[in-house]
């Protein structure tokens, strides 16, 4: 075949790829080409042809052509897919061969992640031979998913350790377990929800054969997911009411109504990539006896996701109850570092 014509076949298939390819101007004048992808956190993920896939600020964009439609999601969570652009650093939307700023006053997202169930395994063990015989393992877990009207997170875990001068002489420091389940259903937009929960737990160390916990109330998510410039943060408080069945080894059953006070913060940490803290606090008094019995449960800690959906955890629990069977200690801390996996 001629040489010259293979040259023409060749730049006209580079000239077809390159009028079909999207662009970005920067406001810089400089360019890229490549293939636009969704808009997330301000960025705007784009195959470059040079660079690879990329992140690009949208107000360092000048200008966004592209013939790729995205999805809007507005404050009362209905959608609308259409043609979204980029025009002086401000999201646009062509219509009628116009470019007009969208609104962002009434936009909740764009590009909002898909809806899906997420959730973590972690554990953690030791094992000790020689002056002290002992090991102990701890698995917590979780699970949750968002939907536009609803959210629903479950968590657990079990803590076990022991310990002897011998095999013969060893026993249980911790044998612990518990398991917790929340629905929430959001009524104006996404800040006002009304939820309902329940609890099970027991810890033979404490000799608490078990405590059953049903609760239902209001709570107020102040943010979610909001960049402050340091990363994604969500933060929601909750009032409402418990009623609690439980039952300590050598002492009659018991059961009585509380109320509840709860708050959630989480922290996706922007300075160190897969870096995140989590804090989370309830107070229960009970109604007609608010300082003879209480309980208090709150956790703080880190986790790092390093490789893939693999991630380190460090985190404290602190349970407390005023009112504990004879003999038993009113607090307990645990301290857990361990590896998990996350999805």
């Amino acid at each position: 075949m001629n040489t010259k014509l293979v040259a023409a076949l060749i730049a006209a298939a580079m000239a077809t790829a390159s009028a079909f390819a999207d662009k970005v101007t920067l406001k810089s004048g400089s360019f890229l080409t490549g293939t636009a992808g969704v808009f997330a956190n301000g960025k705007l993920k784009f195959a470059s042809d040079e660079l690879g896939d990329i992140e690009v600020p949208v107000d360092k964009i000048a200008k966004l052509e592209s013939g790729k439609d995205h999805v809007v999601q507005y404050l009362d969570n209905t959608r609308e897919t259409k043609p979204v652009t980029v025009d002086n650093g401000e999201l646009a939307v062509n219509e009628g061969g116009e470019t007009k700023k969208l609104d962002m006053s009434n936009v909740k997202a764009v590009d909002p992640e898909d809806e899906k169930w997420k959730g973590s395994v972690n554990g953690s063990a030791m094992l000790t031979r020689g002056n002290t015989v002992g090991e102990s393992a701890s698995v917590v877990g979780d699970v949750s998913r968002r939907w536009e009207n609803d959210r629903f997170k479950a968590d657990g875990g079990y803590h076990y350790a022991a310990s002897g001068d011998s095999k013969q002489d060893k026993q249980k420091t911790m044998s612990r377990f518990e398991l917790q389940a929340q629905e929430d259903h959001f009524w104006v937009g996404d800040k006002f929800y009304t939820y309902v929960n329940g609890k099970y737990e027991f810890d033979r160390i404490m000799d608490l054969k078990y405590r059953w916990r049903i609760g239902a109330g209001i709570g107020y998510q102040w943010f979610e997911n909001r960049d402050f410039g340091l990363g994604k943060s969500s933060f929601n408080q909750e009032l409402g009411m418990a009623y609690i069945f439980e039952h300590y080894d050598g002492t009659p059953k018991d059961d009585y109504g509380t109320f509840r006070y709860a708050h959630h913060y989480n922290w996706e940490i922007s300075a160190v990539d897969g870096l995140a803290f989590a804090h989370n606090f309830e107070f229960l008094p009970q109604v007609d006896d608010w300082s003879g019995n209480y309980l208090i449960d709150t956790d703080a800690g880190i986790t790092y996701a390093f490789r893939a959906n693999w991630q380190l955890i460090a985190k404290v629990e602190w349970d407390y109850k005023k009112k504990v069977g004879y003999g038993v200690k009113h607090s307990d801390i645990r301290y857990i570092l361990g590896l998990g996996y996350k999805w």
